[in-house]
């Protein structure tokens, strides 16, 4: 190792090829990020002042808006630095976070699919199974297996060798594309990180499609059809959100040779990190009754004071 210099800051290249659209990239996600944080603040803010949004699924839903905040934070503002100028930085702390974050994220996406199972196929039980100080522990678990299942390859990698270029083809620390500069054996490290994808992504996957299962054979024994549409109707935006961040994540993490393809997985990685924390406000928002009424009520509201403060 004497005839290497030791690497411990990367220069993340991000889209730096797309040099003449730069300003309008910039722009653009930048856009995205504040309509994110804005969305999801609402989504949290609502929750907690309406009275009708206190209940297990917005609880959840509270947890999850927080969750997507947080992970598209850990990446995006990172990307704008970069959008503008060439910037090193100690890639591990942002590992650490995005992927304690994603994980946290699968873990309450599972959790709420358990809510809805116990709403539609449970009724009778659901006060008694789902009151506060579980909701509360089941959350509490959700964040503490997020963040230290994280810690052990974290900790392995800040023991590796990175004695080559420091120029990571990404917009963010992702695991595949550091590990690949390394001059160490980073086979165990690369194993351990195929199983907690595979915990995190495909055995929580595994437990929603469960639940979901039970779900529809419970929803079709419903005589009225108003009532089925019902009980459909409160699963259709966590069914789509699942959808969305599960797609793009089995994708890029819960496949083998994934680190030969880095340009296909950057452009799939933002389905994670920006689409999907961009739209989930919309989609929880505009397909939910009880938030489209809570909305209106509090727009009438600011309404009927604009008028009052002008008289």
């Amino acid at each position: 190792m004497s005839n290497f210099s030791i690497v411990r800051e990367f220069v993340l290249l991000g889209f730096s090829h797309l040099h003449e659209f730069q300003i309008l990239l910039f722009a653009f996600i930048l856009l995205i990020y504040v309509l994110t944080v804005l969305g999801n603040l609402a989504i949290i803010t609502l929750t907690c002042l309406d009275t009708r949004l206190h209940s297990p699924m917005y609880f959840f839903l509270c947890n999850f808006s927080l969750m997507e905040m947080l992970v598209t934070s850990t990446v995006v503002p990172r990307m704008l630095a970069d959008l503008l100028s060439t910037h090193k930085a100690k890639c591990l702390t942002q590992s650490f976070f995005y992927f304690s974050l994603g994980s946290t994220n699968f873990l309450i996406l599972t959790v709420m699919a358990f809510d809805r199972y116990v709403a539609i196929c449970r009724p009778l039980h659901y006060p008694t199974i789902m009151n506060g100080p579980v909701c509360v522990k089941l959350v509490a678990v959700c964040w503490v297996v997020g963040f230290v299942s994280i810690i052990s390859p974290t900790l392995q990698k800040t023991q590796l060798w990175f004695c080559g270029p420091n120029i990571i083809d990404h917009y963010f620390c992702d695991s595949a594309p550091l590990l690949k500069l390394s001059c160490s054996d980073t086979h165990h490290i690369e194993r351990m990180d195929f199983f907690l994808s595979f915990l995190f992504v495909l055995a929580t996957m595994m437990l929603i499609i469960v639940s979901y299962f039970l779900i529809v054979a419970a929803v079709l024994r419903i005589p009225s059809f108003s009532g089925r549409q019902k009980a459909f109707s409160t699963c259709a935006s966590h069914l789509t959100v699942v959808v969305l961040g599960y797609g793009s994540t089995i994708f890029i993490y819960v496949r083998p040779g994934k680190g030969h393809s880095t340009h296909l997985n950057k452009v799939v990685a933002l389905m994670t990190a920006v689409v999907t924390p961009f739209l989930n406000p919309f989609i929880f928002t505009f397909r939910n009754e009880k938030f489209k009424e809570v909305i209106e009520d509090m727009t009438k509201r600011l309404r009927f004071r604009d008028a009052a403060a002008h008289r």
